[in-house]
């Protein structure tokens, strides 16, 4: 049973990285660089929880899957139509969306409501977080769409020559970004059961890295977040002893963050980036 709990909760902490950096990819391998995953990540979780609560759990999801497509429709049109920087749109967007998600939360959330917010079963978002790497990784080797999308990520003005929009092609790519970030921020505040502010606690970026580490690709992807996912279950599990007398448990807290950098500064210079990210 204790290995069993470990591995439920690595996939508890993993799902909503697995969901983010699925984002990430549709993004990015289309050529728009994307650090707003935080920002849609909390949007979402925010406004699960203050429509969820008088509207029930159905409603609350739909309104993380807008809120986070509309956040990411954003990023869409002030990078390919007003040619903004990306990292600076990006930053603008996990900026805005704090700002809004603390406002919209306490001016509208009902302080009269008693017991956690109504969501649906978690597993449903779980079932999804595995299945999304390998339906995308399909998606980009065998669909029209797929392929269209990893050409213009690859190259864009030679798209263009193929007769590929790269704008339009992108916009599909970031609706996808918004749904799957949505789905993220549903899943922490259904998992939880309630919201707090920061509730993305950083999971935006670590599914970011998590994407670099796995080189872009979905499948490996999948095996990094489910590995950051077993390092906070180790963190868990060793909450407040010190394991072996050795090792204290501020070290475990730190052990996922920890590792993202150590993988970051190991593995981004061996992965091939894109060609086109960034590029118009």
């Amino acid at each position: 049973m204790p290995l069993l709990s470990v591995l439920v909760l690595t996939l508890a902490l993993g799902a909503p990285l697995i969901l983010a950096s699925m984002g990430g990819y549709t993004s990015e391998r289309s050529g728009v660089i994307n650090i707003g995953l935080e920002g849609m990540m909390m949007i979402a979780a925010c406004m699960t929880a203050v429509v969820g609560i008088p509207l029930g759990p159905v409603a609350g999801l739909a309104a993380a899957l807008v809120s986070a497509t509309l956040l990411s429709s954003l990023h869409w049109l002030v990078t390919q139509k007003y040619s903004v920087d990306h990292v600076i749109s990006g930053m603008g967007i996990n900026a805005v969306a704090a700002g809004a998600a603390s406002f919209v939360f306490g001016k509208f959330a009902d302080p009269k409501h008693e017991g956690g917010v109504p969501h649906l079963s978690v597993w449903i978002y779980y079932v999804l977080a595995i299945v999304a790497p390998l339906a995308l990784w399909l998606y980009t080797q065998r669909a029209r769409g797929g392929l269209r999308m990893v050409a213009v990520g690859a190259d864009p003005e030679k798209s263009r020559l193929m007769g590929l929009s790269p704008g339009r092609i992108r916009f599909v790519a970031l609706f996808a970004t918004g749904l799957f970030t949505g789905l993220a921020g549903a899943l922490l505040v259904s998992d939880a059961a309630i919201y707090t502010n920061n509730i993305t606690a950083g999971r935006g970026y670590i599914a970011l890295a998590a994407l670099v580490v796995g080189g872009w690709r979905p499948l490996p992807t999948l095996m990094v977040c489910l590995g950051l996912g077993f390092l906070g279950s180790l963190q868990l599990r060793f909450q407040g002893t010190d394991v072996l007398a050795v090792i204290p448990s501020q070290a475990w807290a730190s052990l996922p963050y920890l590792v993202t950098i150590i993988a970051l500064a190991g593995f981004l210079g061996k992965n091939r980036t894109p060609a086109g990210l960034g590029k118009p």
